[in-house]
């Protein structure tokens, strides 16, 4: 079987070496497997000790996608096979693939991520941990979790919550398909390079001088060199929209928020299919991201993990799950049979059983322990 990440150590100035890490899936979009979450996990913790590995460029193979996140029938089998759990196989995954995003946040090095097509779910979670996050102008990002009865997670709680004003909160409840503008305008990109100049990119870090102390400024030299650009001439959606999104997302109730934006009749596109998706969305999704982006707003992101392993947890133990992805990706009929017809609906206990630990002790208590 072949491998699914491709690593490659490129040789660079002054005796150090590029690392160089390529989700190697393009026929799934490069989603996310468990076995390739543990490679990236074992090669970035080494490459992070190595003081050969000046900096670490993190891709996606194929011209499709950097990742369309995780492998959801692989959980949805998880779930399946054991109704109320434990789901060890999406437990596990869970677990180790938020390890991976927090390595990432926290990585002693530049990290670049080079966040061409498709960016969706986990695969945005990788790319809002990295250090440099670059966007192209194929870029096309979400995380459509509402439409599987899922939340934004791999760090959601986290970079949502940063994003401007109530942009977070839409963009999740509404599976809100963001541009390379609109990751530029949220602070979810750090720069803009156009999509051929990939090769120049990898070019320049392996003849940068990485004899400096601070690696950082080397990568903003090299990116400045290749020309950089503030704005990316890609007409965003959220910035002209920004002012109709504060008001839809006004509120201190999620029945409320639903109501304003599912009631709105602005004749627009993208706002007419982000509308349509949170009158598809599981109502109980809905509520779990209300109260997740609540909750988290004042956590560390040690924190963050470990309240997202509890919430992924008990996601994927409860039905509404497995009834989301048999709909959408399963058996195509996208008729889910959600279990509450809307978010009035939904008892407060069901919600907050959610966000109720399931075991003794957090698995990701160790998180940020030295």
């Amino acid at each position: 079987m072949p491998e699914q990440v491709q690593f490659e150590e490129l040789s660079a100035a002054s005796g150090r070496r590029i690392g160089v890490a390529t989700l190697d899936v393009p026929k799934t979009l490069n989603s996310l497997t468990l076995a390739m979450v543990e490679g990236l996990l074992g090669r970035l913790a080494q490459w992070q000790d190595d003081d050969a590995i000046a900096a670490v460029v993190l891709r996606g193979a194929g011209e499709k996608a950097f990742c369309a996140g995780g492998d959801v029938q692989a959980l949805h089998a998880s779930a399946t096979e054991s109704p109320g759990g434990p789901c060890v196989y999406a437990e596990t995954f869970f677990e180790r693939e938020y390890r991976l995003d927090y390595l990432i946040h926290r990585f002693r090095k530049p990290v670049l991520c080079w966040g061409h097509g498709i960016v969706m779910g986990g695969g945005l979670g990788l790319f809002a941990a990295c250090s440099h996050r670059i966007v192209t102008e194929r870029t096309r990002v979400a995380m459509p979790e509402i439409t599987i009865a899922l939340y934004p997670d791999v760090g959601g709680s986290w970079f949502l919550n940063r994003m401007p004003g109530r942009t977070g909160m839409y963009v999740a409840l509404t599976a809100a398909a963001l541009n390379a503008a609109d990751m530029q305008s949220t602070g979810l990109a750090t720069h803009y390079l156009h999509s051929s100049q990939q090769q120049a990119l990898t070019d320049a870090l392996c003849a940068a001088d990485w004899q400096t102390p601070d690696a950082g400024t080397t990568v903003a030299r090299v990116l400045a060199s290749l020309g950089d650009q503030t704005e990316c001439g890609v007409e965003g959606n959220i910035e002209p929209q920004r002012r109709l999104i504060e008001k839809l997302c006004t509120g201190d109730n999620l029945e409320r928020v639903v109501q304003q934006i599912l009631a709105d009749t602005t004749q627009n596109p993208w706002l007419e299919k982000n509308r349509a998706a949170l009158a598809a969305g599981s109502p109980i999704a809905a509520h779990t991201i209300w109260e997740q982006l609540k909750r988290s707003r004042d956590m560390s992101l040690e924190e963050v993990f470990r309240f997202e392993l509890m919430l992924s947890t008990n996601v994927v133990r409860y039905p509404e799950f497995a009834e989301g992805v048999r709909a959408l990706l399963i058996d195509k009929d996208r008729t889910p049979a959600w279990r509450f017809a809307d978010v009035s609906a939904v008892p407060r206990e069901l919600i907050d059983s959610l966000f109720t630990p399931p075991w003794p002790e957090n698995p990701l208590a160790d998180l940020g322990v030295s």
